[in-house]
């Protein structure tokens, strides 16, 4: 493939035709390469790419992959993804053609990452999807004909440790804010309702429904890159109505009558995630309770709401769960055996 030199500029250029996704014959030219080779890999590159074939390097796809979700997910949850790709992921299979990577390879890479013991569960799953998904996207797009994510497998089969308190163990945190507002609010409210710690960051008063005893969840607050993003929440399940005990009304009513110069449309914490985090590590270490993170007042609800009976599927609907199957997965475990009552009560059944 032809690279031509810029002698003014002492830089290599590369001009061609190639065909978009259409058809239609195209020229493209690329200017500023500090070397000849920069140039024709560039060419190759992007030639393999409008291609769509799998004989592209996986970091090439990877580029195609990060560029569609750039424009499809919230900036932030882009920039983790992206970041735990270039860290965790490309080091490893960047070079390999993507029809090229085997089984054995993503075992290899799994085994590299469970051997350096410096990651929790949670986040081992999560970067076994990243590269789960970068491989679908190649499948669903660019014709590759399997998944060796997949076939390999999970990462870990052991589920990840789900951290909770009890009903008794929040209540005694509860006596080290008490009075310190707004953490005590914010406290009751991710304890009582489930909700995410960025959905309740986004909460104004108007989507508090006294007379019907609701919160609306329909959006999500980040900070990012220096700025207040309110964003749509983290899937369309999470778009909610949860409906509220009269005390926790009465409590966010109390708050909201203390703040001075409020109108109901803005957020009614304006506070920091970092905040609520160290009260919680504040709290845990006076007391001696275990240790937890914010989100684990999530869990806590969940598992609350089971103690009490409710079903896996108004679990679902209150914490606002894409589908019945995370709900499942995360919480089945914490649901009580009724096997033995099962077999009490086909007994009876046969002996009537």
């Amino acid at each position: 493939m032809p690279v031509y030199k810029n002698e003014e500029k002492n830089t290599w250029y590369t001009s061609f035709y190639y065909q978009d996704w259409q058809g239609n014959r195209k020229r493209k030219k690329k200017e500023g390469f500090a070397r000849k080779k920069d140039a024709q890999e560039y060419e190759r590159t992007f030639k393999l790419q409008q291609s769509g074939s799998c004989d592209m390097s996986f970091g090439q796809m990877t580029d195609l992959y990060l560029s569609d979700c750039k424009i499809r997910q919230k900036p932030t949850s882009y920039a983790v993804k992206e970041n735990a790709i270039n860290k965790h992921i490309l080091p490893f299979f960047g070079n390999i053609p993507v029809n090229a990577v085997t089984v054995a390879h993503v075992r290899q890479w799994q085994n590299q990452l469970l051997q350096s013991n410096k990651y929790s569960q949670n986040f081992l799953h999560s970067v076994n999807g990243y590269l789960s998904a970068i491989f679908n996207h190649a499948m669903k797009f660019y014709g590759l004909l399997k998944n060796p994510s997949k076939e390999c497998g999970k990462i870990q089969e052991k589920r990840p440790e789900l951290h909770f308190w009890t009903l008794e163990q929040f209540n005694q945190f509860m006596q080290t804010v008490d009075g310190n507002y707004p953490a005590y609010t914010m406290f009751l409210l991710l304890f009582w309702t489930g909700m995410r710690l960025g959905e309740l960051l986004a909460l104004t008063l108007n989507d508090f429904d006294f007379e019907k005893h609701t919160v609306k969840i329909n959006k999500t607050y980040h900070r990012f890159r220096k700025e207040d993003l309110i964003l749509p929440p983290k899937t369309e399940r999470s778009n909610r109505l949860v409906t509220l005990p009269a005390f926790l009304e009465d409590e966010v009513k109390a708050y909201t009558h203390k703040l001075y110069g409020y109108t109901p449309s803005e957020r009614l914490f304006p506070l920091s995630k970092d905040m609520l985090a160290y009260r919680l590590k504040a709290g845990v270490q006076a007391l001696g309770l275990p240790k937890i993170r914010v989100h684990d007042l999530r869990h806590s609800h969940a598992s609350l709401l089971i103690d009490l009976g409710f079903s896996p599927l108004l679990i679902q609907e209150r914490l606002g769960h894409e589908n019945i199957e995370t709900t499942l997965n995360t919480y089945s475990h914490l649901y009580p055996t009724q096997q033995d009552e099962l077999a009490t009560k086909l007994q009876a059944i046969f002996t009537e």
